[in-house]
């Protein structure tokens, strides 16, 4: 019903716009129209830098504001050729032409005028159309009904509409983006409707390295942002936080993002339904946690005379020094390990921090664990098993 309601007043608007003007002025920005969509978006660098000086740094409002600023532009500059045009022809017929044909022109004039105002109508109906169709793609499937925000449901409801009148078919027809805007959408809505599957996003292996980030570890801990996502709250609510607005504010963290989630959007989409990544298939990618009583098995089966005196001793020396300790295989082979213990002369020990590297060795893999020096190890019943220096090291996955 709105699309409707909104091509009619389209259509009467310019009709009678048209028939103000002219069949001159109306077909020339008929013209301008069709230009100024056609360059909107390959021109649209050149007024980004201008808009970033004026204070604009939220990127999805620079990416949708350029062009925008452009259609306007080389539209205004078309309409200004079309009044000179129309004047030059205006005066022709008032001072040359003598009174019958300017009366005959101007009625032909006026006439057809009204005719091109409905193409010009036309024309702002199916680029309005595209518009409403490319965000409510991403509104519609964050909705939450009456909490959302007046101008969100609005927008909702015209995409809705447009789906309903069969508009939505004509957007797409000249729809320049490519799918992936898309897969994008809708891998955003299904992380929005199911809270509970974005603790699977920290492990997908391609986002291992962004995880281990500052902002990220610190929006992970934020417990305002956790809560918000389990309530379903609005979408404008979850962006609204402190620390999610300062990733969407930050041109370098987006593109660093997008960079890291567009060559894998359809595996990661994959991944959050089953768990599973097709791509990354290495078994040892991901988190591992220090098991301390899988490592006394493995102690025990290269010590099995040791007095049990002694085990219990060496126990509460590995679960005091290893117990927090964890690392992160990531795909491109660096490594990062947690509060791996330094030992002091004093027989006390520092809790590092340490960048390291692996390697596939056959069925085994290399380890240099930075300051830990170098180990060997394997995947034994789902566990990662590293050895070398004592103690033999036995870590479980992240569930």
């Amino acid at each position: 019903m709105t699309i409707w309601l909104l091509a009619l007043i389209l259509l009467a608007c310019l009709a009678a716009l048209g028939y103000q003007q002219g069949a001159i002025r109306a077909a020339i920005s008929f013209v301008g129209i069709v230009l100024a969509a056609l360059l909107a978006q390959p021109l649209a660098g050149l007024v980004k830098p201008v808009l970033l000086a004026v204070g604009l740094v939220n990127p999805v409002l620079l990416a949708a504001l350029a062009p925008f600023v452009i259609f306007v532009i080389v539209l205004g500059l078309v309409k200004v050729a079309g009044l000179g045009v129309h004047k030059k022809v205006d005066v022709y017929y008032k001072y040359k032409a003598g009174d019958l044909r300017l009366s005959l022109w101007e009625r032909l004039n006026a006439q057809v005028g009204a005719c091109v105002g409905l193409l010009n109508a036309l024309a702002y109906l199916i680029l309005l159309s595209w518009v409403i169709f490319v965000l409510s793609y991403w509104t519609t499937q964050m909705a939450t009904g009456d909490t959302d925000p007046r101008s969100l449901r609005v927008l909702n409801r015209l995409g809705r509409d447009l789906d309903s009148t069969g508009m939505s078919k004509v957007a797409r027809a000249v729809d320049p983006l490519p799918a992936i805007y898309y897969e994008a959408a809708d891998l955003a809505g299904m992380l929005y409707r199911n809270p509970l599957r974005e603790a699977r996003l920290s492990r997908y292996p391609a986002f291992l390295p962004l995880a281990e980030r500052p902002e990220f570890q610190t929006l992970a801990k934020d417990t305002s942002f956790s809560t918000d996502r389990l309530q379903n709250k609005p979408i404008v609510a979850i962006l609204a936080n402190a620390n999610v607005a300062a990733m969407i504010n930050s041109p370098e963290e987006l593109r660093h993002i997008w960079g890291v989630v567009s060559p894998d959007i359809k595996d990661l989409e994959a991944f959050l339904e089953t768990g599973k990544s097709e791509k990354y298939s290495e078994k040892i990618l991901g988190r591992w946690f220090f098991d301390a009583n899988a490592s006394m098995v493995a102690y025990r089966k290269t010590k099995p005379s040791l007095p049990s005196s002694e085990m219990t001793k060496f126990r509460r020396y590995l679960t005091a020094a290893y117990s927090k300790m964890s690392l992160v295989a990531m795909p491109d082979g660096s490594l990062v390990i947690k509060n791996m213990p330094q030992p002091k002369p004093s027989g006390a020990a520092d809790m590092q921090n340490l960048n390291g590297n692996w390697k596939s060795v056959g069925n085994d893999y290399e380890f240099h664990l930075g300051g830990g020096g170098a180990r060997s190890g394997k995947l034994e019943a789902s566990r990662l098993v590293i050895t070398g220096e004592s103690p033999t090291l036995v870590f479980t996955p992240e569930d």
